[in-house]
């Protein structure tokens, strides 16, 4: 099988991130498995080594830092002149406490704001370039349920903070599909499901294995795939 597309995920030392990386090095990608901790990425890596994948290589990067996504956008570009697929999967959870609105901490909301959403558009900002020289670039969003208002608006929820900062990594994905979309740019974001990772103290209801198949999809999706749209195992989800 040869397949010679790149692939960079961010986040992609444990859980969802890594498991995508699995799969997608079974289907032939060349992965950059994206770890903000070095150790913990040539851990990543060597685990993955042993399962039989050499078309696996570790890009130190941390997404809330600008000058270490460029400094990782400038050790891609010397490895490889282009960049096909780019999955924004690294986030965090905001703790899970309490993350009502009006008490919620405004340092918390920050941090949360800084990697699930600003450390998304910030890295897709660096990678463009490279992602242009693609013949089919795709940018995946790693996004979840508690993001779409309108499943907000009839369940009643209790980690709200936290799909705030995924409603507005949605809207980027509805900006940037609608900027590139006279291009062959696909960009949308998807929803794994309830998955049981450190993300959510292994509280999930569902494995990494079978969670990751959605992102897997839109990373892969053709030509003739739609743009700017917000999925999840069963279909099109509400925003």
């Amino acid at each position: 099988m040869t397949i010679n597309k790149t692939v960079l995920i961010t986040g992609a030392n444990q859980g969802l991130g890594f498991e995508t990386a699995k799969q997608l090095a079974e289907l032939g990608y060349y992965i950059y498995v994206g770890s903000r901790d070095k150790s913990k990425g040539t851990a990543a890596i060597q685990k993955l080594n042993k399962l039989g994948f050499n078309n696996v290589e570790l890009i130190e990067i941390d997404v809330t830092d600008i000058n270490s996504i460029k400094l990782a956008k400038q050790e891609l570009a010397t490895k490889t002149g282009k960049l096909d697929v780019l999955i924004n999967n690294a986030g965090i959870s905001g703790g899970f406490m309490s993350q009502k609105m009006s008490t919620y901490s405004i340092d918390n909301l920050r941090k949360l704001f800084d990697t699930n959403f600003f450390g998304a558009v910030q890295t897709t900002q660096q990678f463009i370039d490279l992602l242009k020289k693609s013949n089919e670039p795709r940018i995946v969003n790693v996004s979840s349920g508690l993001a779409s208002l309108a499943f907000s608006t009839s369940h009643d929820l209790e980690f709200y903070a936290y799909g705030c900062s995924k409603t507005a990594l949605n809207a980027f994905t509805v900006s940037l599909a609608k900027e590139f979309r006279h291009t062959n740019f696909k960009i949308n974001s998807v929803e794994p499901g309830y998955t049981a990772t450190n993300l959510n103290e292994y509280q999930g209801v569902q494995t990494v294995e079978e969670a990751v198949g959605i992102i897997v999809k839109y990373a892969t999706i053709g030509d003739d795939a739609p743009t700017g749209k917000f999925f999840w195992k069963e279909g099109e989800f509400a925003w």
